[in-house]
């Protein structure tokens, strides 16, 4: 479970980027009962690019305009890290690819973005006074963390490397040839902190990515269904799903307006 003592290489955070703010605050808000808190600009003034998601009046998400040209629409993860710098090193040595290079956020933290060698996206958190996401593991918020890659063992060598995650395969649900799905624990962590997974899929699976792996997020919510008909019912659309996964719960495969894709999963009882 994701929890907001954020051990280092856990989920600590994570933004979205997207082409029209106002359109993706709305949805967020009528699929998973958020509000938006813009930034601002100066007093008595809102600055309409960015800003936070807030569940019951804790943050839950960043959100801001996507200015990178050519970028697809997407969530992007931050893992927590005690030095941006030196994990920066290690993201180089294990072949992945700097994308934006450690820097300070005044004094809330230091941030860095990457791509993996095979051009999975993500970035990590060096907190300062901003620790990170304030709700997790909750309706409405933070649940799990998913890669879907072209190699499941490069994957596991970068990461391992880079965070000294620990792995452990489980067959897929149905068995037959789905192959294995790779779950995920932060270094020195019981199994009950595991806080993600990765799963293996062919290139042409992959084509909100053109082909690339890429990370998203998994947001739990009470019910599956309902909060798949506020997606569809607000201009997004779905990829798989709702449908039931024995021993984890309800969950269905979304995209928002944009593009952006992200997982609904009421948790099975117990779970």
């Amino acid at each position: 479970m994701i929890t907001t003592d954020f051990a280092p290489g856990s989920p600590c955070w994570l933004d979205l980027g997207t082409p029209d703010v106002r359109a993706a605050a709305a949805f967020y808000g009528a699929v998973l009962g958020w509000d938006y808190e813009p930034m601002r600009a100066g007093e008595g003034e809102e600055e309409m690019e960015g800003g936070m998601f807030r569940k019951d009046g804790k943050i839950v998400a960043g959100l801001g305009k996507l200015t990178e040209e050519g970028a697809r629409s997407a969530w992007m993860i931050y893992y927590n890290v005690t030095d941006a710098d030196a994990t920066t090193q290690a993201v180089e040595r294990a072949g992945g690819t700097v994308r934006v290079a450690p820097r300070d956020l005044d004094d809330w933290g230091r941030m860095a973005q990457y791509s993996d060698p095979l051009g999975g996206q993500f970035a990590v958190w060096q907190p300062g006074t901003d620790k990170g996401v304030e709700l997790v593991d909750q309706p409405g918020s933070l649940s799990w963390t998913e890669l879907y890659t072209t190699d499941a063992g490069a994957a596991k060598e970068f990461y391992g490397g880079v965070f000294g995650w620990q792995f452990s395969d489980m067959p897929m649900p149905g068995g037959g040839e789905g192959g294995a799905y790779t779950l995920i624990t932060p270094a020195g962590l019981p199994e009950e902190r595991m806080h993600g997974g990765l799963m293996e899929l062919p290139a042409e699976h992959l084509g909100l990515a053109h082909g690339r792996p890429y990370w998203h997020p998994v947001f739990a919510v009470s019910d599956c269904d309902a909060a798949v008909a506020q997606v569809t019912g607000n201009g997004g659309s779905v990829q798989m799903g709702p449908e039931d996964a024995e021993g984890v719960g309800r969950l269905a495969v979304c995209l928002d307006p944009s593009k952006a894709d992200f997982v609904l999963l009421t948790p099975a009882r117990g779970q």
